[in-house]
């Protein structure tokens, strides 16, 4: 049913549950993997705002692109695991869901399977869910990912 699923991860623990049961979802339907890490734009929100910050968004871009890499290389590992077919990508955009709708439309995938953070209560209407924001804004299924 499934050919090529999306899944967006970000190195924590539940995007990491995420990331195996898209894979094992994967295996099962004999579909291939592109695990996706989407850098915050920096530079956008430093300068945006007209508050200049005393640090480089250069040097957060340099960490922020290693720190991709871990992760997407642990994707990957996981994936060579399950013999999945997994590709990587990382992009920068100030705007998480778009990013990650963006990209899956641009590769065809028909699945985003992805974590939630499971935020209730006013912590959720404050910092928002950038799952929410794919769910709503997607027209590629979204599979929501929970820890038990």
């Amino acid at each position: 049913m499934f050919k090529h699923i999306l899944i967006p991860t970000d190195g924590s623990k539940l995007s990491e549950g995420a990331l195996r049961a898209g894979i094992q979802l994967a295996k099962e339907q004999g579909a291939q993997v592109t695990a996706l890490y989407v850098i915050p734009d920096y530079a956008a929100m430093i300068y945006g705002g007209e508050a200049l910050m005393t640090y480089s968004s250069s040097e957060l871009n340099k960490d922020s692109e290693k720190e991709a890499d871990k992760v997407l290389h642990a994707a990957q590992d996981i994936a060579n695991a399950e013999n999945v077919e997994c590709k990587t990508a990382r992009t920068v955009n100030i705007s998480v869901h778009q990013a990650i709708i963006k990209l899956a439309q641009e590769i065809h995938c028909d699945l985003i399977c992805m974590a939630s953070h499971g935020r209730k209560g006013i912590a959720g209407i404050l910092l928002g869910s950038e799952t929410q924001r794919v769910l709503v804004n997607s027209s590629i299924p979204v599979l929501v990912h929970r820890a038990a």
